[in-house]
């Protein structure tokens, strides 16, 4: 009686969209991978015969989670989160490496990567922890616990060498901000963006420059007028004296003179701060040299964590670089790929860049490529379409829940797929650089389809019992 009443209670719409999309993607799967003549092959050796398999697997899994009792995936969150996080850390020794990333296992033809099944517990942990009895975000041991589940998975992804993978985690931001968090971490996050691209463009001094600039500008706006002053003067008069320094040794070591002077300006405003009690003031100088530390690490991780290919995407993204035929060549063949389908595309299996293999990686992270060469801009258009009314919806039903554990799981699904959505399509566009995230049911590939699938259908079952308290 209990599973009929689930059955019906399930919402149909998203149910839609997703056969929509998987059919879709399917269909632009084969065109990408069907011979010249566009004639279908049972081929079990063929990707989109594999997809298709992936497909069914994905349909049956579908139909146990609906069969599950919600408070299955509450009792049991913990649990999967430390399955996965054990899968993460063996793939790193036993895994076989792909694109340079040591993040999947093979048995046999058989590829599994444990990566697309870490978001889905990692969303599930996330859930507990926030749904926990009056767990708040100015509660330091509330914080540490939220940020050993959110960043262990992080941390170990990186030691694979997928630095796209990790990235995805940080759309948990948008469920934390949702959740109470402070709306000044999502700027602090747009400024690090912000300082890590200036980092590549201009000399580490200039960015000192911009940072203490802000500072003091910060500090006047927040009524320390009269302290914003003396400390600028400190700083720009200890930084006229040390660069004379440097010169007479037979070097202009700006960078070296401003942080001497702005050492020396902050001991003062420490000194007001603690003989004044003005927590907002130290508050500001911990920001501030925190985002000197972020600008400088920035700088080493560029040179010394990411590797050769990656830096040069991000250079070539940058416009800083130009190497059409190396770390370009895959957008560039993509933007010609897409512009040349038009407004309404060449027609299906009508696509000569994908049909000739000129775009790489054309079913997998590049599969965006297809449909705008074959469907053209109304394809494209259609399917970004299909992919915000998912979004929208899953938002509408996130919010109608009862259970904040169930909410919480619903807005992290929305974000986990808008991060995707967002990064897969700027990439094959020029605007985000290439790092190996997957379209949603498009690209190619059984733990992503299957993942994200799980991922999404957690949620359609725990909807089914929106009325209630799930704890």
């Amino acid at each position: 009686m209990r599973s009929n009443s689930s059955i019906k209670s399930i919402d149909r719409i998203t149910v839609i969209l997703y056969l929509v999309l998987v059919g879709f993607g399917w269909l632009n799967i084969f065109a990408a991978n069907t011979d010249p003549e566009g004639q279908f092959v049972f081929d079990l050796s063929r990707e989109y015969i594999k997809q298709l398999l992936w497909i069914a697997i994905s349909f049956a899994t579908i139909g146990v989670l609906m069969l599950i009792d919600s408070k299955f995936f509450v009792e049991f969150a913990y649990v999967f989160y430390i399955i996965t996080t054990l899968l993460l850390i063996v793939v790193i020794f036993a895994g076989v490496e792909v694109n340079s990333a040591r993040s999947w296992f093979q048995i046999g033809s058989f590829r599994f990567q444990p990566v697309e099944f870490a978001k889905v517990s990692t969303a599930l942990a996330i859930s507990r922890v926030l749904s926990r009895f009056q767990f708040s975000f100015t509660r330091f041991q509330d914080l540490l616990i939220l940020g050993v589940v959110w960043l262990t998975p992080v941390a170990i992804i990186i030691l694979q060498n997928d630095m796209g993978s990790s990235l995805v985690f940080f759309s948990f931001l948008l469920v934390f901000f949702r959740e109470g968090m402070s709306p000044l971490f999502l700027v602090f996050g747009i400024v690090a963006i912000g300082i890590f691209i200036l980092t590549l463009l201009i000399p580490n001094y200039q960015i000192e420059l911009i940072l203490a600039a802000a500072f003091f500008i910060l500090l006047y706006l927040k009524k320390y007028r009269r302290h914003s002053f003396i400390s600028l003067a400190i700083a720009a008069f200890v930084y006229g004296l040390s660069l004379l320094f440097f010169l007479e040794r037979g070097e202009a070591n700006h960078f070296a003179a401003i942080i001497i002077g702005m050492a020396v300006a902050s001991v003062y405003l420490g000194f007001v701060a603690l003989l004044r009690r003005y927590g907002a003031l130290a508050s500001y100088l911990l920001l501030f040299w925190g985002s000197m530390a972020f600008a400088y690490s920035s700088d080493y991780i560029y040179e010394k964590v990411l590797s050769d290919y990656q830096q040069s995407r991000i250079m070539v993204m940058l416009g800083l670089k130009e190497d059409p035929l190396g770390a370009g060549y895959n957008v560039n063949q993509s933007k010609i790929a897409i512009g040349s389908g038009g407004f309404s595309g060449k027609g299906f299996l009508q696509g000569t860049q994908t049909k000739f293999n000129f775009v790489p990686e054309q079913s997998t992270d590049f599969i965006f490529c297809t449909v705008g060469e074959e469907w053209g801009f109304m394809g494209t258009s259609t399917v970004i379409l299909l992919f915000v009314a998912l979004l929208l919806r899953l938002i509408f039903m996130a919010e109608r829940q009862h259970s904040s554990f169930s909410r919480i799981y619903g807005y992290s699904v929305a974000s986990i797929f808008f991060f995707h959505l967002l990064i897969n399509i700027g990439m094959t566009i020029g605007l985000a650089p290439v790092i190996g995230i997957p379209l949603p049911f498009f690209s190619y590939g059984g733990s992503s389809l299957w993942g994200f699938s799980i991922l999404l259908f957690i949620f359609v079952k725990l909807d089914t019992n929106r009325t209630e308290l799930i704890r």
